[in-house]
């Protein structure tokens, strides 16, 4: 009997069993060669294909379609044109064309560009990308696409990331046949995007004027409790939480969105969401598709659901775990280490692979997780510091040294686990731990990258680490093919990766002082701010990296590190100017006018004779506060003015990061300061407690 999930699950996708019901065998046939192994599409295929995706789209309710695209902005952009025309009797037809499918033409000047596209130069192109599948949502096709400009450079971040997945399977099938595998025809990145979120009411929302502008608070007092007794972890879900996670997973299924996990997460009125793993491009669609969707659904149960990083101060930030391993097309993973790992010449030498990549690519890596909201996240203790470092564990970290070193083997250190309790089944440790403060950890078959902003797209930090890793493993290919025995070139390589890239590997814990020292005497990158890391793409030996594997040429890295700063200058350009809004309109009348009757009631009470130390001290504070958000508000102002002057983007980038971001937080403070002497009626905002505590 199938279930109804069962029958919805993909029930809005053109997926495979779609496509071979309506696609005739032979069109089937070229169009998965085109899907499996990257073959040229023709012309006569893309209009048979069309046909039958738009009866099967009309079919769904659709009227209209879209080329579906990801420019650089973390959302995705598209246009709508129905399926109708108008013949010359007058008569409406419904029509999609083959040339339809394969390509649209949006403005290419009004998305970020970094100057590879002007006003006057508008025409960009969007491309149908085949290796993921079309869906219908809200009556309207949506046909995945990537998206140029007129002369052929990137403007999205599925370019990249397709460029990258190409480049990446050429090298891995390579090192694989120096290994003796003489089966595999691709190596595929695979990607589990873990979504943190946070729920609030959608009054509390729309009464929050830097929520509904900048996405987190500008202001706000500490509440009475935060996450201090860690009860909201994986506890209970509110019944109105749950019915809105009901409804994503169920919109999510209908879209063939594998959602499988729901929980809360650290901080209260903060969740997360989990997929399965699919293949990488597939899977940053997907990671589209969830945020896109935890929006709609939220605002349509009267919640708003908020990405930035760091929506609150004081309270754990939001996250995008990127889990991301490699598989073969025959179905292995590549990064399942096995019972005896010291064995495993595959997984030793993949693994040797993603060390050297991370050490040699610290900065691009470190890139790959950058953003004004999301450094206000990094370094606390709800994320990893911005310091790059691999998590390993002491038994696969024990084992390379083993090897490299010519040393015995120590023993393997996996143990049961509740064996002394008879009504429980017995567990075994697996081969390492977790270490939630490392950015970029091991944990069993897969790495996770726990730096990726919660808002940022995950195909950013994808194709760079596919493309670090390509570098690596054409080094690898080229040391194994000169091997005499594969073993013998294994253990050279570990060997090698243990002396030049060992550094690396950290699994201590990330949040200590020591470990900042530690980084420091082992020459790892330190990159606290966007504008640091956003260098990397400027860097001749990365310009090179993307230019030798067709991922980027040098004026797509220049062009990103332009639009990089830009986004990281608007932003705090919005908050600042959100914040003197906030400040001058509503914080500040608020405090005068409550000040005025705390006067007004040490005037009353010294008329009838009563003095009262309490009062008066009272409204001297409260005076000295109201001075200090004052001048704190005309040093903002000016540092905003100020910095008007400056053309170059890096200057300006580096002035709002040590100029108006300190103004902004004095500005913070001194309102957060005089919050909690207000009378909770006279305060103009929702509070931490009435957003955090009454979902």
């Amino acid at each position: 009997m199938v279930s109804e999930l069962e029958k919805n699950f993909g029930c809005c996708v053109f997926n495979d069993a779609v496509m071979q019901k309506m696609l005739p065998k032979d069109a089937y046939n070229s169009l998965v060669l085109t899907i499996k192994k990257g073959l040229p599409l023709n012309s006569e295929l893309a209009e048979t294909v069309a046909g039958a995706m738009k009866d099967w789209a009309i079919e769904q309710g659709a009227t209209h379609f879209t080329h579906w695209f990801q420019p650089m902005t973390n959302v995705t952009a598209g246009k709508f044109d129905a399926f109708l025309s108008v013949n010359n009797e007058g008569k409406s037809v419904l029509e999609f064309s083959g040339k339809e499918l394969i390509k649209g033409e949006p403005d290419a000047s009004s998305f970020p560009s970094g100057g590879l596209r002007a006003t006057f130069e508008a025409r960009g192109y969007t491309v149908w990308d085949p290796s993921s599948p079309a869906f219908v949502k809200d009556g309207n096709l949506y046909i995945p696409t990537a998206f140029c400009s007129y002369t052929g450079e990137a403007l999205d971040h599925k370019t990249p990331l397709v460029r990258s997945i190409a480049a990446l399977s050429e090298q891995a099938v390579r090192v694989l046949r120096c290994l003796g595998d003489n089966d595999t025809t691709r190596v595929i990145p695979t990607v589990g995007a873990e979504q943190e979120y946070f729920l609030v009411d959608r009054e509390d929302y729309e009464n929050r004027l830097d929520l509904k502008i900048c996405g987190r608070t500008l202001f706000g007092a500490k509440p009475a409790k935060g996450q201090e007794l860690d009860d909201h972890y994986c506890g209970r879900i509110r019944i109105r939480v749950s019915d809105y996670m009901r409804k994503i997973d169920n919109e999510l299924w209908k879209l063939g969105v594998p959602a499988k996990t729901k929980h809360n997460e650290a901080a209260p009125a903060q969740h997360e969401l989990a997929p399965i793993y699919a293949e990488a491009d597939k899977a940053c669609d997907h990671n589209q598709i969830v945020m896109e969707t935890m929006r709609i659904e939220a605002k349509k149960s009267g919640l708003a659901c908020l990405l930035h990083e760091k929506p609150f101060n004081g309270i754990s930030g939001s996250g995008k775990h990127n889990n991301w391993a490699l598989s073969t097309d025959t179905g292995r993973n590549l990064f399942h280490c096995g019972r005896h790992p010291e064995n495993n010449l595959e997984f030793l030498t993949f693994l040797c692979a993603v060390i050297i990549s991370v050490d040699k690519y610290q900065d691009l890596i470190r890139f790959s997780a950058s953003s004004a909201g999301n450094d206000c996240r990094l370094g606390g203790h709800e994320a990893p510091p911005s310091i790059i470092s691999i998590f390993l564990g002491d038994e696969l970290t024990n084992t390379l040294y083993s090897i490299a070193n010519h040393t015995e083997q120590s023993a393997n250190h996996s143990k049961k686990l509740l064996d002394d309790v008879a009504v429980l089944p017995t567990l075994t440790s697996d081969v390492s731990d977790r270490n939630r403060t490392s950015p970029f950890a091991y944990t069993g078959n897969k790495f996770e990258f726990r730096m990726v902003g919660s808002s940022a797209s995950v195909a950013v930090s994808t194709y760079i680490m596919n493309t670090t890793c390509t570098d690596a493993l054409e080094l690898i290919a080229d040391m194994l093919e000169k091997a005499e025995t594969a073993e013998a070139g294994v253990n050279d390589l570990v060997s090698y990766t243990i002396k030049n890239h060992g550094r690396i590997i950290f699994n201590g814990n990330n949040y200590s002082d020591e470990w900042q020292e530690e980084a420091k005497r082992r020459g790892l990158c330190i990159m606290h701010s966007t504008v640091d890391a956003a260098e990397a793409l400027i860097d001749k030996k990365n310009i090179e990296l993307f230019e030798k594997y067709h991922v980027f040429n040098k004026t797509e890295c220049q062009s990103r590190y332009e639009i990089c700063l830009e986004n990281y200058i608007k932003t705090i350009h919005i908050e600042a100017d959100t914040m003197l809004e906030m400040a001058n309109r509503q914080i500040l009348p608020a405090c005068i006018k409550y000040i005025s009757k705390v006067a007004e009631a040490e005037k009353n009470l010294k008329s009838v004779g009563v003095k009262s130390a309490a009062v008066s001290s009272s409204s001297r504070l409260l005076a000295k506060n109201i001075d200090a958000i004052s001048q704190n508000i005309t040093k903002l102002a000016d540092s905003v003015k100020n910095m008007e002057g400056i053309s170059c983007f890096k200057e300006k980038a580096v002035y709002c990061r040590d100029n108006i971001i300190p103004c902004m937080n004095e500005l913070r403070l001194s309102c957060d300061t005089i919050e909690p002497m207000i009378d909770s009626k006279m305060w103009p905002m929702p509070n931490y407690t009435d957003i955090l505590h009454r979902v």
